[in-house]
């Protein structure tokens, strides 16, 4: 055995441990110390890969349906994959030329009506208080004054919209000047999907020679569940949205609510969002019918009650079912959190990611409790060892 005494800079793996804290502390405080220039770095850096970001997020949508071509329809064939890769694109081009000719019309279409047609509204607004006021005796000062208040309301985001219009123009260039990377976020993605066997077997080999084996496992482990629970809640809560908006649109044009498809792309598209979707989508659409036809606003909350009733009860449990093994509170918090911290994306996110954490911290909790050789009630699991007192009172 090598007794050989160790040179001053060569260090047992606790003091490297400690060095590393260290190091690692030291970095933590310059990264807070220079928050706003590591900030600005950051987005810079996020810049340059925006386009394979973009590619990969592409990627990922369509890794699903992706694999489901090529093991159920294309799975005799000799190029399977491009032939699933190229339907899937085929079909999501599809889906784009479908939003691009007949739904994004309509909606831009509502949205001018809606503005140029505001101040008849607002005057049938008015006119409809005041002769509730008349008719049933009511305090008028009051319902007066919140009418006043809303139409002042109404009327400022007309006027923002009316001044944005020429801005459309810029936001067009600034499109155009976006060709390129969509076109490099489109053909990343195609590349992505193409060689999702190879990068990931490059990307094992680099984890394996920069960690042990065992690590890899656990990691590699960890991983498999994450990709699992993101891809089933994703997928699930896009097809779900898109039904409920369809169903808003059906519903919304049997009941002749006005702007149904304006109204319904918001419901549909708010709808991604858990738990707080659908009181997103419907505080702007029921304001936007208020000034519109109040008994079709009424008529309209009807609607949104009984169908996010549907979504949440019937609809939502079918698709998602238990895709994240998260109770009702606990997505509650994961919705307020990644809300707070990172906005829309982190209320859209935040549930699998809190599914991913809550899933390993339960493993870890269930693990120590075995090594302990006791149940979650306390209980001894060994034959013949001593019980909780809990149990024996």
């Amino acid at each position: 055995m090598d007794e050989r005494p160790r040179k001053w800079y060569q260090l047992d793996s606790r003091s490297l441990s400690n060095l590393l804290v260290v190091c690692g502390g030291i970095l933590l405080y310059l990264v807070l110390t220079h928050l706003p220039q590591v900030k600005a770095l950051m987005g810079r850096f996020l810049d340059v890969l925006s386009p394979f970001i973009a590619g990969f997020i592409i990627a990922y949508l369509l890794n699903t349906p992706t694999n489901f071509f090529e093991r159920k329809v294309y799975y005799n064939s000799a190029h399977k994959r491009t032939l699933a890769i190229v339907t899937v694109y085929l079909i999501a081009l599809a889906v784009i030329m479908v939003l691009l000719q007949l739904i994004l019309p309509q909606v831009g279409a509502s949205i001018f009506s809606l503005v140029n047609n505001l101040s008849i509204y607002l005057e049938n607004l008015n006119r409809m208080v005041q002769d509730l006021i008349q008719r049933f005796g009511l305090e008028g000062e009051g319902l007066t004054g919140f009418v006043d208040d809303y139409q002042t309301l109404i009327r400022k985001a007309a006027d923002f919209l009316t001044s944005s219009m020429p801005n459309l123009l810029n936001f067009g260039v600034a499109v155009g000047n976006g060709v390129v990377t969509a076109l490099t976020a489109l053909i990343a993605s195609i590349y992505m999907l193409s060689g999702k066997n190879r990068l990931s077997g490059q990307l094992k080999k680099l984890i394996y020679a920069l960690f042990p084996a065992k690590g890899v496992r656990h990691i590699l482990s960890v991983s498999s569940r994450a990709n699992t629970i993101f891809v089933g809640f994703i997928n699930g809560k896009l097809l779900d949205s898109a039904i409920i908006g369809v169903l808003c649109f059906v519903l919304s044009t049997i009941l002749r609510v006005p702007y149904a498809v304006l109204i319904s792309v918001i419901i549909g598209v708010t709808n991604i969002v858990p738990f707080f979707g659908p009181i997103i989508g419907a505080v702007p659409s029921v304001m936007i019918l208020v000034i519109v036809d109040p008994w079709a606003a009424l008529r309209f909350l009807i609607l949104i009650i009984a169908l996010q009733q549907f979504d949440g009860n019937i609809l939502g449990p079918k698709i998602l079912g238990d895709s994240t093994g998260l109770s009702a509170i606990w997505v509650l918090v994961a919705i307020v959190v990644g809300g707070g911290l990172f906005g829309f994306t982190g209320m859209l996110l935040g549930v699998p990611t809190f599914a991913v954490l809550y899933a390993l911290m339960r493993e870890w909790a269930d693990r120590r409790l075995m090594e302990k050789g006791i149940d979650a009630d306390g209980r001894s699991l060994r034959p013949g060892g001593p019980e909780d007192d809990h149990s024996n009172t």
